[in-house]
C-alpha cells in the first residue's frame, strides 16, 4: 500500500503514524516529554527534545512500514502552535528552552502594548486582540530577556516548522501558525510591516509563508540515516496542529463547529472572514477560511494535573474517569475553576484554579468529576461569548483531540452545552489532517474539501442527559459567579509569589 506519514508536535508527546489513503491511522509510535515550569506562568519545551522524539517515532513507523511492505509517498506535520524557536543560520536552537503557547512571560509586555494603543485599530490590522500567547510579544520578551539568543537568531520558526527544518533543510512557516502570530496583516496575509515597526522587531527573522498542502522539500540524508525515511521523499509545509485537527475532523465549512480538547480546549466556528472582538480570536484555517475561536488554556491538562497531583502518574486516566464515574452529577455541589495557567484572553490573565465547596464528604471520586465538569462550564462561558458576537446558535459541535475518546466528559459537556456532539469515526483528527493535506500534495485529491468529504466520516453522538442538564443548568451560573468573584485576589497572589520568590 502508498501511505503517507503524519506527524503531531503536541506539548505533552510527539507522535508519528502510517496512514492510508482513506484516512485511516495504521500504525502510531509516541514520545512523551514535559513542560519546564520555572516560574508561575511559564512554560518551556527543548525543541532538540521535539526532533529526538520524532526521530524514535519515525523510526518505529519506518521499521513498520518496511516490515509491512508499504511504501511511504510523503511526510506531513501538524504542531502545538505559538512556541517560539530561535533558529541560528546552522539550523540549530538558538535558545536551548522555547516558551510555548501557554507561556504567560509576555504579559507586561502586552499590558504595556494595550495601555498605550488604541486596540481597535489593531484588531483590524491582525484579526486578533493582544494576548500573552502571541509570537510577537514571545519575540519582544526574548529580545529584551535573552539579547544573545536573539543576535544569533536568523529564522523564528513554530515547533512543525523546527521539525520540518531538519527534515529538510527548509525553511517556512504555514499559513496557519502565521496568521495566530500577531505579526501578520489579516487582508493580506503577509507578514505586517506595521506590527513589526511597533513593536521593535526585525521582520527579516520571519520565514515565508507558505500555504499548509504545499511541497516543503524533501528528507535529506542526515534525516533519512536518523529516521529510516527514504532521502528524497516529499515533506509538506504542514500545520498548527489546531486548524488541521479542525480539517481532520471534518469542520472545513463556514457555519460548522468544534470543540478541539487537546492539552487545551477550543471552541471555533469557521466564518469565511475574521469576527473582530477583543473577546475573540482567529485563526487561518488550511482551507482558506478563518476559524474564530475561544480557547481554556487547561483543558486536558486539567485531568493530566489531577491525575499527577493526586495519584503521581500512577494510575491511567481510565481508573480517574472510573472514579469520577462514581460520584453524581454535580459533584454533590463542588466546583472546580480550571485557569491552572492563568488565560489567554481577558483582563485576567493571571488568574488560578480553585475548588470551591469543598467539605468532609467529598473525596477522589468527587474531585475529579469536578475537574471534567469544570472544564465543561469554562468551555460553555467561553462559548456563549462565541454566540452572542457572532449571532451564530450552532445546534451540534464536532469533538476532536484526546478528550473525544472519553465517553463520561462527552457526556457531562454534552449536557452543560445543551448540544449534542458529533464524534469523528477516526479521532486521532491531526493525524487525518495531515493525511487529507497529504492528499492533496500527493494529488490523490484535488482540493482539500474534496479530501475531507472522501476520508472523514462521523459514526457517533453524543446527546445531552436530561437529569444531568438540568443539575448543570443550575450550577452554570454559580460558576459564572465564582470566576468573576475571584478576579479580586489574583493580584495579591501575584504579589504573593513574587514575595516568596
Amino acid at each position: 500500500m502508498e501511505t503517507t506519514v503524519a506527524i503531531d508536535i503536541g506539548t505533552g508527546s510527539t507522535r508519528a503514524a502510517l496512514m492510508s489513503p482513506d484516512g485511516k491511522v495504521l500504525f502510531v509510535a509516541a514520545r512523551e516529554y514535559r513542560q519546564i515550569v520555572p516560574a508561575f506562568g511559564w512554560s518551556e519545551q527543548r525543541a532538540d527534545d521535539w526532533w529526538n522524539a520524532a526521530v524514535a517515532c519515525l523510526r518505529e513507523v519506518t521499521d513498520h512500514a518496511r516490515g509491512a511492505g508499504h511504501t511511504i509517498a510523503a511526510v506531513c506535520a501538524c504542531g502545538q502552535m505559538h512556541g517560539t524557536v530561535l533558529v541560528d543560520a546552522d539550523g540549530n536552537p538558538a535558545r536551548e528552552t522555547v516558551p510555548l503557547w501557554n507561556d504567560k512571560r509576555t504579559l507586561d509586555h502586552v499590558r504595556a502594548f494595550e495601555a498605550n494603543e488604541e486596540l481597535s485599530d489593531w484588531l483590524q490590522l491582525t484579526a486578533n486582540p493582544p494576548t500573552p500567547a502571541w509570537p510577537a510579544f514571545k519575540l519582544q520578551w526574548l529580545r529584551d530577556n535573552d539579547p544573545g539568543a536573539y543576535a544569533r537568531t536568523a529564522t523564528v520558526m513554530m515547533p512543525k516548522d523546527f521539525v520540518n527544518l531538519r527534515l529538510t533543510g527548509e525553511r517556512a512557516m504555514d499559513w496557519t501558525d502565521a496568521a495566530c502570530s500577531f505579526l501578520v496583516d489579516a487582508s493580506t496575509g503577509t507578514w505586517s510591516q506595521a506590527v513589526f515597526d511597533r513593536l521593535g522587531l526585525d521582520v527579516s527573522m520571519m520565514p515565508p509563508i507558505r500555504l499548509p498542502s504545499e511541497i516543503l522539500g524533501h528528507v535529506n540524508a542526515s534525516a533519512a540515516a536518523e529516521t529510516g525515511l527514504l532521502q528524497e521523499t516529499p515533506v509538506l509545509v504542514g500545520g498548527g496542529d489546531y486548524p488541521v485537527a479542525l480539517l481532520g475532523s471534518g469542520v472545513c465549512r463556514p457555519g460548522l463547529a468544534s470543540e478541539v480538547a487537546g492539552t487545551s480546549s477550543i471552541v471555533t466556528l469557521v466564518t469565511e472572514k475574521p469576527v473582530l472582538d477583543p473577546e475573540i480570536s482567529n485563526v487561518g484555517t488550511p482551507e482558506g477560511n478563518w476559524g474564530a475561536f475561544v480557547l481554556l488554556e487547561a483543558g486536558g491538562d486539567s485531568a493530566r494535573w489531577a491525575r499527577r497531583t493526586f495519584h503521581d502518574d500512577r494510575v491511567g486516566y481510565a481508573e480517574t474517569l472510573a472514579m469520577a464515574e462514581a460520584a453524581p452529577a454535580g459533584a454533590e455541589a463542588l466546583f472546580f475553576l480550571p485557569y491552572l495557567v492563568g488565560e489567554r484572553l481577558g483582563e485576567h490573565r493571571n488568574s488560578r484554579a480553585q475548588f470551591f465547596g469543598l467539605s468532609a464528604r467529598h473525596g477522589l471520586p468527587q474531585m475529579h468529576r469536578a475537574v471534567l465538569e469544570g472544564v465543561g462550564f469554562a468551555v460553555n462561558r467561553h462559548l456563549k461569548v462565541m454566540e452572542r458576537a457572532t449571532g451564530t446558535v450552532p445546534e451540534v459541535l464536532i469533538a476532536s483531540g484526546g478528550g473525544a475518546k472519553a465517553d463520561l466528559w462527552l457526556r457531562i459537556k454534552a449536557s452543560i452545552y445543551g448540544k449534542t456532539i458529533l464524534i469523528p469515526e477516526e479521532a486521532e483528527c491531526g493525524l487525518v489532517g495531515c493525511a487529507i493535506l497529504a492528499a492533496v500534495a500527493t494529488g490523490a485529491d484535488a482540493n482539500l474539501d474534496a479530501a475531507a468529504a472522501r476520508i472523514v466520516r462521523h459514526t457517533r453522538e453524543v446527546r445531552p442527559e436530561p437529569r444531568w442538564a438540568e443539575t448543570y443548568a443550575r450550577m452554570q451560573p454559580i460558576f459564572d459567579r465564582l470566576y468573576a468573584s475571584a478576579q479580586d485576589f489574583y493580584d495579591d497572589l501575584d504579589a504573593l509569589d513574587a514575595e516568596s520568590a
